[in-house]
């Protein structure tokens, strides 16, 4: 049994085992990947035998500390677990977990207290032909990179919005993929706008806007895909300017032949494991004080699912969480002093991390260019025509009624990716979906949770 299980090796999850390992605690990291790193740092697997991984990364010498620190540290790290559950009972928690890439075996951890870092995923809102091979999210096309060494195709348009876009175009383009065009939907003026809370990050911006210019990406920013073409697979988009008021400019849409598109348009939170503990949550995030501890005892939360905000954040959110985990179960009152210049970081970052959601909203009038046989829920296959139909003719109100019309959510992610599209089209907030699980679980695995011996801090 472990004192502290940390759900999620990224930066935050690993910030903290360190910092919580460094005061004696006994730390158990469970990760669904097979290496640690999280999406940030990805890794290659071993078996690829990559000769200079760094050359696909930013901030390389942290993520060496990071690794150097948890050679060392006592930690130890449960790769290939994909946690469906959080349970909490009177002795503490037990992390649930399938393990292997079959994700049929199942294991528990054990532990006094839990830390989720379980970081953020794409929003990636529908247009015509999104559905067509060669279209990829902004992120599948860097995990691909980053962690199988392979590009995702020979010409790319990377599209969409948020600062995602821009490591994404300069990766593929430093591995040899030709750019059509990076195609941003905000423009110069949102981020003067925010010039004063962005100013921490204009070198960053600018060594990207260089790697552009030297690999000749050609922007275009208040544009937006409108439709992607193609019978068995992408050939090509067609592209448009947004005005002020994020409608297509009529006469402006341009056709960019490429075998890849690369969108997404922006980040949400992962808070599924949260819900089903019953953590409160700040709207789409997981609410947490000053030390990062959650509401409900013995849970802590770090990283993109207390708000989208970066590695840098995450790292900072992570080393005060260990710091007051470790203090809490000696039964301490944690002295603030002993992270105040991560604190500080973490004031300043969380004022980038505003600006730049400020900065890069969705097109607002996105949904205009859905056609009605466009899909929208993958999984079950349902169009925007039946969504709209649930609400003009059906007289669906919200996100969950539409879902029991029209089926759009039901499916294997449980409306992770429609989600925010089905209330984008219904007209309504996107809110939290309240999952029973974080992940699917086959029945059989559910039906010996019960009979299985809860192997104690291992697996």
């Amino acid at each position: 049994m472990a004192d502290l299980a940390v759900i999620g090796a990224g930066p935050a999850g690993l910030a903290a085992a360190l910092a919580a390992a460094a005061q004696g605690v006994t730390v158990a990291v469970v990760d669904s990947a097979t290496e640690a790193g999280g999406q940030f740092y990805r890794q290659p697997a071993s078996g690829l035998r990559a000769r200079r991984p760094q050359a696909l990364h930013h901030q390389w010498r942290t993520w060496e500390r990071l690794k150097d620190g948890l050679t060392g540290s006592g930690v130890r790290l449960l790769t290939d677990h994909h946690v469906w559950s959080v349970e909490r009972d009177s002795d503490g928690f037990t992390v649930h977990a399938l393990l292997g890439p079959e994700q049929r075996e199942p294991v528990a951890v054990r532990a006094d207290a839990v830390l989720l870092a379980t970081g953020g995923y794409e929003r990636v809102l529908p247009f015509p032909g999104w559905t067509l091979p060669g279209v990829v999210t902004a992120g599948g096309a860097q995990a691909m990179l980053k962690g199988g060494l392979v590009a995702p195709g020979r010409r790319a348009v990377v599209a969409g919005t948020g600062p995602l876009l821009l490591p994404v175009a300069t990766g593929l383009a430093a591995a040899g993929v030709e750019i059509a065009a990076l195609v941003e939907a905000a423009g110069p003026k949102d981020l003067v706008r925010h010039g004063r809370a962005l100013a921490g990050k204009l070198p960053e911006g600018a060594g990207y806007a260089a790697r552009l210019l030297r690999h000749r990406v050609r922007l275009l920013s208040r544009h937006t895909v409108v439709r992607a073409h193609g019978d068995e697979r992408l050939t090509g988009v067609t592209v448009a300017a947004l005005d002020t008021d994020g409608r297509v400019r009529p006469g402006t849409g341009r056709y960019l032949p490429c075998d890849t598109l690369a969108v997404g348009h922006g980040m949400l939170p992962h808070t599924d494991l949260a819900e089903t503990l019953g953590c409160r949550l700040d709207g789409l995030t997981v609410a947490v004080d000053d030390e990062q501890r959650t509401d409900v005892p013995g849970v802590w939360a770090a990283g993109e699912s207390t708000g989208i905000g970066g590695a840098a954040l995450a790292l900072a959110e992570g080393h005060i969480a260990g710091r007051s985990i470790a203090a809490r179960l000696k039964g301490a009152e944690p002295d603030p002093t002993q992270w105040a210049p991560a604190a500080k970081s973490r004031t300043k970052l969380r004022k980038s991390a505003a600006a730049l959601d400020a900065a890069y909203p969705p097109p607002a009038h996105w949904s205009d260019q859905v056609t009605d046989d466009t899909l929208v829920c993958r999984c079950e296959e349902v169009t925007a025509g039946a969504v709209r139909e649930a609400v003009d003719e059906l007289g669906a109100g919200d996100v969950r009624t539409v879902k029991l019309l029209t089926r759009a959510g039901m499916g294997w992610c449980q409306g992770r990716v429609c989600g925010p599209a089905v209330a984008g089209l219904a007209g309504c907030e996107l809110t939290p979906s309240r999952p029973s699980f974080a992940r699917p679980v086959p029945l059989g695995v559910l039906a010996r949770q019960h009979g299985m011996a809860t192997e104690k801090g291992t697996s």
